[in-house]
């Protein structure tokens, strides 16, 4: 007699478990502590076997039959239905690790061992969350160049066309690390070179003449703002680090002694250690800071916690309230300052202007070599510079002239 749902909810536990049959080989089995449990005995090469569908009432009668009805059309065509059924959570586990999203988790974790730092590791999560909420769950294999296009076209009917083409290099890159771990065959995002539109590229806003530069040393000069915005603001064109550089800056890694500020690998662009020669006002600069590293390792420590390093828009900030505009200056415009007025002066050479800059050559051997030859001219031109900022800031009338380049080496 088939079992009803009656006789399901009026089973109770007893001293020892007893079944309940239903039909084909189904039953309930009610355990002492009256859990009641799907299961299904049957025979295959000549072994008695037993199936589990599940607890009821989680798995419902229903559904238990159902399982039972499959399990009886696998034992028809000969096979053994307890191993289809560890076969089809085998192949579920493989189709879960091999989803756009897994896959995408595992790069990331992979380039995030590999040395990027925090910044560049959110900027990445971030970009791909644009496609991991439509087409993260799809199996990476089965992802046609097509369907990745409407995703990127979307995003670029925002307007936003370098996000379209980054999350198109960042795409490229996981698919390749698809193939590389036998979970596709090709980059389909390869295939959408000069699908994307191109943005058009947009200078970092600089200051780049020596008068303009001459104005901006005095207003800083000039600022009235938190000592250590303050002393932060009048170090930064001496060293024209990155921001993040400045910000991260640590007791622990300037030699005082030696007039040198080594910024460690985690805390550069390129994740390689960049050497900086202090000159003489850039040195005085530092010995205003009226703290040291038992208050706080960093040299510029945010205003609401000494634990952590100044807020990434503190500099720019004080830029705005000093009356310039974003189009006008920025924290990263000092670089390009640096570079423009050292190369204009015709006295370095271009490598060790490069070099100080952190730029870094694509040629590990070139690389190793800039790095060695130019150390001491590197030194030299440092403390020239200072001198130079010195004179714009002074507001010395600056000569034009036609200046020779240095011989390269």
């Amino acid at each position: 007699m088939a079992l009803s749902v009656v006789a399901i909810k009026a089973a109770k536990g007893r001293q020892k478990a007893y079944k309940l049959s239903d039909s084909d080989g189904l039953y309930l089995l009610v355990a002492p502590s009256g859990a009641r449990c799907w299961r299904m005995n049957y025979r295959h090469s000549g072994k008695q076997k037993t199936l589990a569908f599940g607890v009821w009432p989680d798995t419902g009668l229903a559904e238990a039959r159902a399982a039972r009805d499959a399990a009886r059309k696998v034992l028809a065509r000969g096979d053994d239905p307890s191993e289809r059924i560890k076969l089809d959570r085998i192949a579920a586990t493989v189709a879960a690790s091999s989803s756009f999203k897994a896959v995408a988790d595992e790069w990331l974790l992979k380039v995030e061992k590999e040395g990027r730092s925090p910044v560049t590791m959110k900027k990445l999560r971030w970009l791909l969350s644009f496609i991991n909420a439509t087409i993260g769950q799809r199996p990476v294999a089965s992802i046609s160049a097509h369907e990745l296009l409407i995703m990127l076209r979307k995003m670029e009917a925002k307007g936003r066309y370098e996000t379209a083409k980054r999350l198109r290099s960042t795409c490229s890159q996981i698919f390749r690390y698809a193939i590389a771990t036998a979970r596709a065959e090709r980059d389909v995002a390869a295939d959408l070179r000069g699908a994307l539109i191109v943005p058009k590229h947009v200078h970092r806003a600089a200051i780049t003449t020596p008068s303009e530069a001459g104005a901006l040393l005095r207003a800083i000069e000039a600022l009235e703002d938190h000592p250590t915005t303050g002393v932060a603001l009048r170090f930064l064109p001496h060293v024209f680090v990155r921001p993040g550089e400045l910000r991260s800056a640590e007791w622990a890694d300037f030699d005082f002694g030696k007039a040198v500020w080594t910024i460690p690998p985690h805390k550069t662009k390129m994740r390689r250690a960049h050497s900086v020669p202090l000159s003489r006002q850039t040195l005085q600069i530092l010995e205003s800071i009226k703290h040291d590293a038992e208050h706080s390792s960093y040299l510029f420590p945010s205003i609401r916690s000494v634990e952590r390093p100044m807020s990434e828009n503190t500099i720019n900030a004080a830029l705005r309230r000093m009356g310039y505009a974003q189009d006008q200056m920025t924290g990263h415009g000092f670089r390009a300052l640096a570079a423009t007025l050292l190369n204009e002066m015709g006295l370095w050479h271009a490598d060790a202007i490069e070099r100080q800059l952190a730029h870094c050559d694509n040629n590990a051997v070139r690389r190793a070599y800039t790095r060695g030859e130019y150390w001491e001219e590197r030194v030299r031109m440092m403390q020239h510079w200072s001198d130079h900022l010195e004179f714009l800031r002074d507001g010395a009338k600056v000569l034009g002239g036609k200046f020779g380049k240095a011989k390269s080496r």
